[in-house]
């Protein structure tokens, strides 16, 4: 079995945008390009969305797309770690809430978790197409898994003390196998309506506090 820092080490290497944003106007720009590309992901699909599109929506000019962004896949790349980067700062926010507080007050505040999880899908862009493109494209796969590595690296240091009898093998298993429910949930809320969303909130929470019981 490959080590925590074996598997992190086989992802691809990340890639970054050709010049970073700095000024407050790039920075518009670039927030622009990828508030642009949510939306026509949503409308088009992985296939059909292109450069050109984006530009087209944005009114740019190409340009100012490459000088950020190699191609489609570099944008897509970014607006997925965009939509990572704000979920997770949810969960780490909710670890430093509840973590002190102990193993019954984080299972108690799963719930909570899924929701505010769900706000940031409902709120940005084009979430749940990203997160479909982030498990169907090869070439940003390696986006969601290190997210979510990262954010099981985070719930170990959290909750091992708190469960000084798993080891910390064990607990990662469990927990990486929880955060990839979690976001499972997030997406049933967008596709399954026979479940109401409370219902699904209340049932998912209760399953992720049974998947931590010894």
């Amino acid at each position: 079995m490959m080590t925590q820092t074996q598997m992190s080490e086989s992802l691809p290497a990340a890639k970054s945008p050709r010049q970073a944003p700095r000024q407050q106007r790039s920075q518009a720009t670039y927030e622009r390009l990828l508030d642009v590309a949510g939306e026509l992901l949503g409308e088009v699909g992985i296939e059909r969305i292109s450069t050109n599109l984006i530009c087209s929506r944005a009114n740019l000019t190409p340009p100012a797309l490459y000088r950020y962004f190699k191609d489609k896949y570099a944008v897509l790349e970014a607006l997925g770690r965009r939509l990572m980067d704000r979920q997770n700062a949810v969960l780490f926010a909710w670890l430093d809430e509840y973590g002190p507080q102990g193993v019954s007050a984080l299972a108690a505040a799963n719930e909570a978790l899924l929701r505010a999880t769900a706000d940031v899908t409902d709120n940005e862009p084009g979430a749940i197409w990203t997160l479909r493109a982030l498990r169907a494209v090869p070439q940003l796969a390696h986006v969601r898994v290190e997210s979510h590595r990262l954010v099981t690296d985070r719930m170990v240091e959290v909750y091992a003390p708190l469960m000084p009898e798993l080891t910390r093998e064990q607990l990662w298993r469990k927990l990486r196998l929880s955060v990839e429910f979690g976001y499972a949930v997030d997406e049933m809320l967008h596709e399954e309506d026979r479940i109401a969303r409370d219902a699904l909130f209340a049932e998912a929470a209760r399953m992720l506090r049974h998947s931590l019981e010894l």
